[in-house]
């Protein structure tokens, strides 16, 4: 194709998106919101499942070691420990740590004047790779010589693996709804400003000229427009996502919720951005005019 021919197409392209104004607004505002409300449930998603991940991070498996054992003896359980399946880390913890980390969860010490540690047995802290296969985990950690008794919250584990799937599984399907909801809108809208130069197409066609010839002043239009409303929404989306960022961390919510910054997701989220916008504007416009070339 000749230079000065797809300067030609550019020119055109352009110049359609100024020549129905309104119908171009109307383009830009429509991908806007849907990337905004996919941003939204993409960015709720992500931040949910860091904080599940951090919760796991801190539920672990408690292993009682055998009374019976020597100090030496309870220590030389945590090699073996660490080469089991789906162990993260191991924490050898004595009957003194113990005992301080329950006394220091209350605030009146003297309470527990009278206990000593030989109250407590000497145990591990048993951390996991994947949270979902503890159950499987603590009867690996059973059969260990010198663990006597092995305590593991899988009630809490399967919460945990519950909520994430859900809100996986939920936001997937809303993102992809909202997605085949954009190109619908799209293309329709792109239709209506199609629709005032049907005869012109359809004398182009009359005089020869290829669909690719008419069709890419479209394209270029739906390429700029979703260029837009992309650029546009990313910078929509920075400014709520701070917003909300700075308002959780001034509430109580910040001593239970961890938020991601923004600036970690930034260059990933303006990728997605730019591409679905490109590829709404793209779809819809070469849906939008393919009837018109039908002459």
């Amino acid at each position: 194709m000749k230079l000065t021919k797809i300067f030609y197409l550019i020119k055109e392209g352009v110049k359609s998106i100024f020549t129905h104004g309104f119908m171009s607004f109307a383009c830009v505002l429509v991908i806007v919101a849907c990337l905004l409300i996919m941003g939204n449930f993409a960015l709720l998603s992500l931040n949910i499942d860091h904080n599940i991940e951090q919760l796991e991070n801190q539920n672990e498996i408690l292993a009682f070691v055998d009374e019976s054992l020597s100090m030496d003896d309870a220590k030389a359980i945590g090699p073996r420990l660490r080469t089991l399946d789906n162990v993260l880390d191991v924490q050898f913890v004595t009957r003194e740590e113990a005992m301080e980390s329950f006394v220091s969860k209350y605030d009146d010490e003297e309470m527990f004047s009278d206990l000593t540690p030989s109250t407590f047995r000497n145990r591990y802290l048993v951390f996991l790779e994947d949270l979902s296969r503890m159950e499987t985990t603590r009867n690996d950690i059973e059969q260990v010589e010198g663990i006597a008794e092995v305590s593991a919250s899988l009630e809490v584990s399967r919460g945990f693996i519950l909520v994430r799937n859900v809100v996986t599984i939920v936001s997937v399907a809303l993102i992809l709804i909202l997605f085949v909801i954009s190109i619908f809108i799209m293309q329709n809208t792109i239709k209506l400003a199609t629709f005032s130069r049907r005869e012109e197409i359809a004398i182009m066609k009359m005089v020869g000229a290829g669909n690719a010839f008419i069709r890419w002043p479209f394209i270029i239009q739906g390429l700029v427009l979703g260029m837009l409303g992309g650029v546009i929404a990313f910078l929509l989306q920075m400014g709520i996502y701070e917003v909300l960022t700075r308002r959780i961390a001034e509430s109580s919510l910040a001593m239970m919720v961890e938020v991601l910054p923004f600036s970690s997701l930034m260059g990933p989220l303006l990728a997605v951005f730019l591409g679905l916008g490109l590829l709404v504007g793209t779809f819809g416009s070469s849906i939008a005019i393919r009837n018109y070339l039908k002459v």
